[in-house]
């Protein structure tokens, strides 16, 4: 049993899982943010409701982010401990920074947020959140900063066989890790926004459903009122805001992701081009590009593929504003990789085990880089359309509503998922377009400043010790997936009197009543 590939299954699985709940969190926390200086502004009390309902489920969101993240750092020592030898002295600033410095200060805000609802002065506590925001998109730079070193080593220099860090500001402002920040928060804006969009959409769907709304012979909706659940004209201004703030937050995203993106690809094809190649599929130097490629791509064999549907120029566009300057294929660089780093791994069993000696393949998965690519410019696509009909359905005020139709209603809640899906196929790509390098090199620095991933995985550790770790953390995982899945659920169902449960309470409620509305109630 092949403890590499056990350990990559393993953090794989566990960190797409974690990132799930990433993108959310800074996303959603900003959008809530605003929302409660916009209260504070106003005095508009539907922007109180909006900010307390939508930080209950960022914070629900926030607090399975924290224990799935645990387990990311535990990996490194458990089944990457050469890895971990060989990036220490590069790792240990930024993951400290995030840790210690940012990770402290959101925990810190966050808490005076939750517990100083009606104790601090409302500007107060909407600094408290903002801070903790903040902190959170700052703890995110710290690790993109530290991923992005793996994706281009800069700022070391190779001292008995490790690299040690020279210049930090060079590590901190690593051209690929702005890209990869910019796109990321982009990108966590539109997950913020899709599931902004799918919540709304099915609340003012229920208020139609319920008879609670109504459309007029002129077309323009009747807001009525139920006092159960507060479902009162307010509670209609709250979820058509969120329709509509949601659409623009994600359309907005979305064309920042497709700039920050773009340029991403002109550095990816720069800094790693076999992964741009693997992407593309494509066999020869060219400017096109493959809309789709028939064939076996897991194959990893050139002469069994076929692009059938192409748009010619556009990949020269991508890497260089124009459209007739070849990007190198895979068998013109296959041949470069070779010259500079070898055709074998080295003959050190002690560190490639069994893989000591074997040729190197340096063509990533395609079957992975080709689709992900696709699928997650396809998702992002996707989610754009969905934010663009949503503001056409609600474009005239005092008129609009959703449609009744219950399909629509479950697309907008499935909708959610595809920007999440957006993001992870990105980040399943970033990673795996990076094989066989767990550190890729890079092209116009040091050769020696690289790391395959056959030799970071620990030497000491079974194929089934880590399979052991892997069903039990996936066991686990699950578990965590239901209880947040069962949590958002209950309190969108329930909408904002879960978040305000004075707007329904009984006067002469009981202690043990009230204590059920805690505001970490959800928690325990």
């Amino acid at each position: 049993m092949d403890p590499l590939e056990i350990a990559r299954w393993q953090f794989g699985i566990t960190t797409v899982y974690h990132f799930m709940m990433v993108p959310l969190t800074l996303g959603l926390g900003a959008v809530v943010a605003g929302l409660y200086i916009a209260y504070i502004r106003t005095g508009k009390h539907e922007y109180k409701r909006l900010t307390k309902f939508w930080s209950k489920l960022y914070l629900i969101n926030f607090i399975m982010g924290v224990v799935t993240g645990l387990v990311q750092e535990f990996q490194f020592g458990m089944a990457w401990s050469e890895y971990s030898r060989f990036v220490g002295d590069v790792f240990g600033a930024p993951l400290a920074m995030e840790g210690l410095l940012a990770f402290f200060i959101e925990s810190t805000f966050l808490g005076l947020f939750i517990f100083g609802w009606d104790k601090l002065k409302p500007s107060l506590h909407a600094a408290c959140l903002t801070l903790a925001v903040a902190a959170s998109w700052l703890s995110a730079f710290f690790i993109i900063v530290a991923n992005s070193w793996m994706q281009h080593p800069v700022g070391v220099e190779m001292i008995d066989g490790r690299p040690v860090m020279t210049d930090v500001v060079a590590v901190l402002t690593n051209s690929t890790a702005i890209a990869a920040y910019t796109h990321a928060i982009f990108g966590a804006l539109q997950v913020a926004g899709g599931f902004m969009v799918g919540i709304a959409w099915y609340k003012l769907w229920r208020r139609r459903r319920d008879g609670i709304d109504t459309i007029g012979q002129d077309g323009k909706v009747i807001i009525g009122e139920r006092a159960e659940g507060a479902q009162d004209k307010t509670d209609f201004k709250v979820w058509f805001t969120s329709l509509r703030l949601g659409a623009i937050v994600g359309l907005v995203a979305f064309v920042g992701t497709a700039f920050t993106g773009h340029h991403q690809a002109q550095l990816m094809i720069e800094q790693q081009p076999m992964k741009m190649a693997a992407a593309e599929a494509a066999c020869h130097d060219g400017t096109a590009f493959s809309l789709l490629s028939v064939g076996s791509l897991g194959a990893q064999d050139c002469d069994q593929l076929t692009t059938v549907v192409e748009i010619p120029g556009l990949l020269s566009f991508l890497a260089y504003n124009n459209f007739d300057t070849d990007v190198a294929g895979i068998n013109s660089l296959i041949p470069v990789y070779e010259e500079t780093y070898g055709t074998h791994l080295p003959n050190n069993p002690e560190l490639y085990g069994e893989r000591a000696g074997q040729k190197i393949d340096y063509l990533p998965l395609m079957e992975v880089t080709y689709y992900g690519f696709r699928g997650m410019i396809t998702l992002g696509g996707i989610s754009a359309l969905s934010f663009l009909y949503v503001l056409w359905v609600t474009r005239k005020k005092g008129e609009g509503t959703v449609p009744e139709a219950k399909w629509i209603s479950y697309l907008a809640i499935a909708g959610i998922l595809a920007p999440f899906g957006a993001n992870a196929t990105g980040w399943i790509f970033t990673e795996m377009g990076r094989q066989p390098f767990i550190v890729a090199p890079n092209l116009e620095g040091n050769p020696a400043v690289m790391m395959f991933t056959a030799a970071a995985v620990s030497p000491g550790v079974s194929g089934y010790e880590i399979l052991f770790s892997l069903i039990t953390l996936g066991l686990i995982y699950g578990a965590l997936m239901v209880v947040e899945i069962y949590l958002l659920a209950k309190y969108v169902k329930a909408g904002v009197v879960a978040a305000m449960p004075e707007l329904v309470e009984d006067e002469h409620e009981s202690d043990d009543q009230n204590k059920g509305n805690d505001v970490l109630a959800f928690a325990y």
